[in-house]
C-alpha cells in the first residue's frame, strides 16, 4: 500500500516454530500474549554477527518489539522482528535431553494447531503453553505427565475435553469404564459403540487428574498406566485435529510395560486412529525425516 509505514508494536511471546528464508533470514512462528499467533520475519539472524539469533530459538519466551499492523488490516501478513529481549530461553535447557525436547516439540505444533487463525488473541492457550515450558525446563514432574495434561487442557479450552464423570452420549452420570474417542470420551454400557476401548479405571482417573490438575495423584500413576493414558489422549487430540501431530510419535515414553496401550503412533486395537485424512503414522515419521 503507497505510503503506508509499518507501526511498531511490543509484545511477549513463545517460539514455536523457526524456518530458512533466503541466505541469511528466517521466518519466525510466535505465540504471543495479547496478538495471539503470528509470524514474523527476522533479518540476518542466521549470521554469527547477528545481535539477537540465539534468543530466536525454539522454546524460549522473549520479549520483542514487531514491526507491522498488529491487527493485519495493512500490508503484509509477514511482520518484522525489530528488536529482541531473552526473557527466558528454555531451549537450552532441552538441547541434551531428548525426551524433554520432543516433548516441548509436541507442545509448540499443538500450540500452533489449535490457533489456527492469526492474530486472534487466545491468552488461556498462550499461558498454559508457557506454563508447560516452564514445568519442562524446571523437571517438576515427568515429562509425559506434562505433555499429556497440556494436550488435555488445550482440548478442553478448544471445546474438545473428554467427558470422564459421565457418558459422552447420553450424560448418564458416573464412573464408566468404557472409553470411545469418536464419542467424545466415557461411555455408558447402553451407548458403548463398537470399538470402544476398555482402560483401566486408573487410566481414566489419571487422565481426569491431568485435566484438572490434580499432580499428587498423576505423580504417583504407575508407568503403564501412563502409558496407556497417552495412548488414548494422543488418540482423542488427533482425531478433532483431523490430522496427526508430525512431533507426537518421536516422544520418547520409555521401555512399553505389558499390557499396555501403545504410545501415538503404534496405537493398538483398542484406540481409535485419526479419522480419514490424518495419514499414516508411518508417513509422518517419513516427512520427519526427509
Amino acid at each position: 500500500m503507497a505510503g503506508y509505514r509499518r507501526q511498531l508494536y511490543r509484545d511477549d511471546a513463545v517460539v514455536l516454530r523457526v524456518q530458512k528464508l533466503g541466505e541469511s533470514d528466517r521466518i519466525i512462528t510466535l505465540f504471543t500474549r495479547r496478538h495471539g499467533r503470528l509470524r514474523a520475519v527476522a533479518r540476518g539472524v542466521r549470521r554469527t554477527t547477528s545481535r539477537f539469533g540465539a534468543r530466536l530459538e525454539p522454546f524460549g519466551h522473549v520479549d520483542l518489539q514487531l514491526a507491522g499492523d498488529p491487527k493485519g488490516n495493512q500490508g503484509s501478513s509477514l511482520h518484522t522482528v525489530s528488536q529482541v529481549e531473552a526473557i527466558e530461553l528454555y531451549g537450552k535447557r532441552f538441547l541434551g535431553d531428548y525426551p524433554r525436547y520432543t516433548a516441548a516439540s509436541a507442545i509448540a505444533e499443538t500450540a500452533e494447531r489449535l490457533t489456527p487463525v492469526e492474530r486472534e488473541p487466545s491468552l488461556r492457550l498462550f499461558q498454559l503453553t508457557l506454563g508447560a515450558m516452564k514445568s519442562l525446563a524446571r523437571g517438576e514432574h515427568a515429562t509425559t505427565l506434562v505433555l499429556d495434561a497440556y494436550l488435555l487442557r488445550g482440548m478442553a479450552f478448544a471445546g474438545w475435553a473428554p467427558a470422564f464423570a459421565a457418558c459422552a452420549v447420553c450424560g448418564e452420570p458416573g464412573r464408566h469404564r468404557a472409553f470411545s474417542v469418536p464419542a467424545g470420551g466415557a461411555v455408558c454400557p447402553d451407548c458403548r459403540p463398537p470399538g470402544a476401548a476398555h482402560p483401566a479405571p486408573a487410566t481414566l482417573e489419571l487422565m481426569s487428574a491431568l485435566t484438572s490438575g490434580d499432580w499428587g495423584y498423576a505423580d504417583a500413576a504407575e508407568t503403564g498406566v501412563r502409558r496407556e493414558c497417552s495412548g488414548l489422549v494422543a488418540a482423542h487430540l488427533q482425531w478433532h485435529l483431523e490430522r496427526a501431530l508430525r512431533s507426537l510419535p518421536l516422544v520418547d515414553r520409555g521401555a512399553p510395560a505389558s499390557g499396555a496401550v501403545p504410545p501415538p503412533g503404534g496405537a493398538g486395537p483398542d484406540v481409535v486412529p485419526p479419522r480419514s485424512g490424518a495419514g499414516p503414522v508411518a508417513g509422518v515419521n517419513r516427512e520427519m525425516t526427509e
